[in-house]
């Protein structure tokens, strides 16, 4: 695992040790980073207090016990927090990695690979998620086309929230079908659900839930950061079965492309976007 430091605010001057050693801020998880083995202890909910604080000091980087229940306490609160991960294990694995990716878009952040210093914070002090839709019924499914990101509400209260990846807005000819790759904004309902895999024309769907016609919300092995589907909403693999069990027959799937936030900078020596140079529609519906 990877373990750096935060960076310093402008001006300010760390505290240091009786060495003049400044202590480590908190760690930088990355996707595959694996913390080892070890047993994990059953106990009360997760609560933002597991989690270490922005000012806090690192576990020592030569056990990897520690950094492996870093992980566990990132993903406990982000299954807390409805970001569903799966299984807590002690590793930065892709469940953990679409989850990081909702979060951050969901507090305004660049989806990025790591649980960086702002993601941290964010965990203890996540920003209330904000409904798509006014005054809407108190269990629905919104679909934000800007942020790719949806929510599933229940009792007026988000119990999922998915990353999510929709039509790539560009006209395709595949298989002899051809036509234009988009998710329509609107209000739908849920129609005809179909347990596990399902191979449409255009693709493999995994526990679909139609929509609209013949779009759907569907896991996939292929979800990426940016717009890339032929209409489908796909999420990961490991929101679809809990998702099919949310969303029943006739409640409200609400499409729309929120508001624009404000930017945060992009991190240094990153990509833009890090993926528009293949951004063409591939495999999955």
């Amino acid at each position: 695992m990877t373990l750096s430091t935060g960076p310093a605010r402008a001006g300010a001057v760390p505290p240091r040790d009786s060495r003049g050693v400044p202590p480590p801020g908190p760690p930088v998880l990355r996707f595959g980073d694996s913390g080892g083995s070890y047993g994990l202890r059953a106990g009360r909910a997760p609560h933002a207090d597991d989690l270490p604080r922005a000012d806090d000091t690192s576990p020592d980087p030569g056990d990897p016990g520690d950094l492996g229940r870093e992980i566990v306490a990132v993903k406990k609160r982000l299954n807390e927090l409805g970001f569903n991960v799966g299984p807590p294990t002690p590793v930065y694995d892709s469940g953990m990695r679409t989850a990081v990716w909702a979060f951050q878009k969901a507090n305004g952040m660049r989806p990025v690979d790591r649980v960086d210093t702002a993601t941290w914070r964010a965990l203890v002090r996540p920003a209330r998620i904000r409904p798509l839709v006014r005054d809407g019924e108190p269990s629905r499914v919104e679909i934000d086309l800007r942020r790719q990101l949806l929510t599933v509400w229940r009792h007026d209260r988000p119990v999922l929230v998915s990353h999510v990846s929709t039509g790539a807005e560009r006209s395709y000819c595949e298989r002899g079908h051809c036509g234009f790759a988009d998710t329509p904004p609107g209000d739908f309902r849920v129609g005809e659900r179909v347990r596990g895999w399902s191979m449409g024309y255009l693709g493999a769907m995994y526990y679909p839930v139609y929509f609209n016609g013949g779009i759907a919300i569907h896991g996939s092995t292929l979800v990426p950061r940016y717009p890339a589907s032929h209409g489908c909403a796909r999420i990961p693999l490991h929101n679809a079965v809990p998702l099919f069990r949310l969303a029943q027959p006739g409640e409200p799937v609400h499409v729309r492309r929120s508001a624009p936030e404000r930017r945060y900078p992009r991190p240094a020596g990153e990509r833009r976007s890090g993926d528009r140079r293949d951004a063409g529609i591939n495999s999955a519906r």
